[in-house]
């Protein structure tokens, strides 16, 4: 019969998956027998060590007990001793003569024949004998003398071998620590996860290609050989990997980056091959490395004589491992870091890690997720708004979401209830972010009216200013983190980007603080170091890196390192260039500071009256703040945001009192309308990581010195 054409290339394909499995188990063989040589020269190694330090023990022994209690004589005089009868007895050994005489006992080498010497001993009336050795006992004592010592230096290599590897044993010091996890052990599914959707659905793919192969092999699709988790600390990269490990149906192998390393050379090596040889074995598998940077930093190229050191052999091993299998065998490498910009790049490529998942602290949409994944164990009462506490802490990552949760929990067992209330959550933010109210802290009166005016005149400027967040809260109860008062201020809605208007304007709020103690005190205290601070970091990122600079225009002087971690920006320029960056900077800052004098003392009798009630009730709301401050300024009750009216003018000047009736709501519109057309529409993006242009929590301003 005709061959059926469609029939060939399953033949072939199964012909070339034989000699694929032939080539495994040959490499898996070949492998094997690397591994249990370099266990025979390990142990080899360490039986040699045992051998010559029980040698030397049991010579260290020998002349110790020969040598106790007795000391060695010359001959001469031996024979001296015996002319003048100071010898009682002479025991003969083979060539040794043991002389007791009184209550010593000494013993000498014998240098005249043995019928000279009996001859000369029976001349006198020293009791002499020989003593009858036993072959079957000295050859007893001599192994029983090697054999001992040996025992226990075997035992103490045990010991010791077994505590650095956690009762792996002697041979064990190059085997692998991995932890393998089979289906639903962690207790963690996508489910659990939330807020870094884009994240989840990368490894949902990957996930479902260890599910059902058939579908993407169809098509020519393979297996990623790795995923890269990258993001800043407590995002969840750790709880995605778990996930995976609960739903892949597949061996996982978990350990961290620093488990390869140990104070053996070549161990961290050992480690990483015995660690892909039992993976092989249970393929198809997930491996998930986390904390890679620990060994995966950029090798040195050679400058240092690179590749001699431990690490590099450890990272050299990996590479090699991970470039050596094939797609088809289902090995799939998942790795975590917080540091990718450290990381080699040989590791980064294509081929060792094909995706790089990012995950990134999430968005409005994202926190409100994460607050309902783990508040949904909770009890709470009807006043609960996720929503709320969501836009009140753009900036944090799940961890500090979750922390929040728990911290509301306990407030509500604290105070009483068996429900959590809206007040306790936002308690706990607050608790999160500036620590608890510092309550043994007692200030003088003096020093609680400059705090208070002090966060005055942060709230008075956020309230003066168009592209300003609204006060949330003002307090000067001391907080255990440090600071004597703070202003919450909660965006109004998430945001990405940031004008140069609001960066100003930032500026501004930021120095207001030391504005007001200089206004109303004549001096100025140690209080505003903070709003110093996070003014400079401000105003030197605005020129560095955002091109906000008449001086520099678009020039950038600075990169930002570790972008997941600190964000630091470190400038690459000379050193004039820099100077002058310096320099630009102070321009800036007296500038906003200036401004916030001018706006201060045009509105004193509001930052009176407000400083005055601060004082009487130590914490107020935003919405008492607001009354206050249209009550003196003389605003209808229904502008809930006079902020909305200002410009880059006084309040006088943007709403004159004599000019229009404020509460002519036409005559506001064509100011708000007029202000909105003179709008800076410069623009500048916002990484969460950056401190410079956005918070990592929601916006405030905190004194930081006690």
């Amino acid at each position: 019969m005709p061959e059926n054409p469609n029939n060939r290339p399953n033949r072939n394909f199964n012909s070339n998956n034989n000699r694929g499995n032939n080539n495994n188990n040959n490499n898996n063989n070949n492998n094997n027998n690397k591994g249990n040589g370099n266990k025979n020269r390990q142990s080899l190694v360490i039986l040699l060590v045992c051998i010559l330090l029980s040698l030397l023990c049991m010579s260290l022994f020998t002349g110790v007990f020969s040598g106790a209690g007795s000391k060695e004589i010359t001959y001469d005089r031996f024979l001296t001793m015996l002319e003048n009868d100071e010898v009682k007895s002479v025991l003969m050994d083979q060539e040794t003569l043991e002389i007791t005489s009184g209550i010593t006992t000494s013993y000498v080498t014998m240098t005249e024949d043995e019928t000279a010497l009996t001859e000369r001993l029976a001349k006198t009336d020293v009791e002499f004998s020989r003593e009858q050795t036993s072959v079957v006992a000295e050859i007893l004592s001599s192994i029983l003398s090697f054999v001992i010592p040996f025992i226990l230096i075997m035992l103490f290599f045990s010991l010791v071998m077994g505590r650095m590897n956690k009762g792996g044993g002697v041979m064990s010091v190059g085997k692998s620590r991995a932890k393998s996890y089979v289906q639903k052990e962690t207790g963690v599914t996508f489910k659990d996860v939330a807020g870094e959707d884009e994240a989840k659905e990368s490894l949902q793919e990957v996930v479902e290609f260890l599910h059902n192969p058939g579908k993407y092999t169809a098509i020519g699709a393979k297996l990623p050989k790795g995923a890269l988790l990258v993001g800043p600390p407590g995002t969840g990269k750790t709880l995605l990997a778990k996930a995976v490990a609960g739903e892949a149906h597949v061996p996982f192998f978990s350990l961290s980056g620093s488990e390869f390393v140990e104070m053996f050379v070549g161990v961290g090596a050992s480690r990483v091959r015995d660690l892909f040889e039992e993976a092989k074995k249970n393929s198809p598998c997930i491996i998930f490395i986390d904390e890679i940077d620990a060994i995966g930093k950029r090798r040195d190229g050679g400058q240092y004589g690179g590749g001699n050191d431990e690490r590099e052999q450890t990272l050299n091993q990996l590479l090699a491992e991970m470039d050596g299998f094939e797609a088809s065998k289902g090995l799939l490498i998942l790795a975590a870091t917080n540091r990718p910009e450290v990381l080699d790049p040989a590791l980064l490529r294509p081929g060792r890690f094909d995706r790089r998942v990012i995950v990134d602290r999430p968005d409005l949409k994202g926190r409100v997720a994460i607050l309902r994944v783990h508040s949904k164990d909770v009890a709470m009462d009807e006043t609960v708004d996720l929503d709320a506490v969501a836009l009140a802490t753009s900036g944090a990552v799940g961890s500090d979401l979750a922390n929040m949760i728990n911290e509301g929990a306990i407030l509500a067992v604290k105070r009483g209830r068996h429900a959590v209330s809206q007040k306790d959550l936002l308690d706990a933010v607050e608790i999160v972010l500036v620590g608890k109210e510092k309550k043994d802290r007692i200030l003088s009166q003096e020093e609680r009216r400059i705090v208070s005016y002090h966060e005055v005149g942060h709230a008075l400027l956020t309230a003066l200013q168009k592209n300003a967040e609204p006060v949330q809260k003002i307090t000067i109860i001391p907080r255990t983190m440090g600071a004597l008062g703070y202003v919450m201020q909660v965006p109004e809605e998430e945001k990405y980007l940031n004008t140069k208007k609001e960066l100003e304007a930032r500026l501004v709020i930021s120095l207001g603080g030391r504005a007001a103690e200089e206004i109303v005190f004549d001096t100025v205290t140690t209080g505003a170091a903070n709003d110093i601070e996070q003014a400079t970091k401000i105003a030197r990122a605005m020129i560095t890196q955002y091109g906000m600079s008449e001086k520099f225009g678009l020039m950038g002087l600075a990169s930002v390192e570790s972008q997941y971690l600190d964000g630091r920006a470190v400038m690459n320029c000379g050193d004039e260039t820099a100077t002058e960056v310096d320099h630009e900077v102070m321009a800036m800052l007296k500038a906003a500071y200036d401004k916030a004098l001018e706006l201060l003392n045009e509105h004193r009798e509001a930052l009176d009256k407000i400083a005055d009630y601060l004082i009487r009730k130590e914490t107020i709301t935003g919405e008492e703040f607001m009354k206050i401050f249209r009550e003196v300024e003389g605003l209808p009750e229904e502008e809930a945001k006079p902020s909305r009216l200002m410009e880059d003018m006084s309040v006088e000047e943007a709403v004159p009192a004599q000019a229009a009736d404020p509460a002519d709501p036409e005559d506001m519109d064509a100011i708000y309308a007029q202000a909105k057309g003179r709008k800076d529409s410069t623009y500048c993006e916002v990484p969460y990581a950056d401190d410079s242009t956005q918070d990592t929590s929601y916006q405030e301003v905190t004194d930081g010195e006690d």
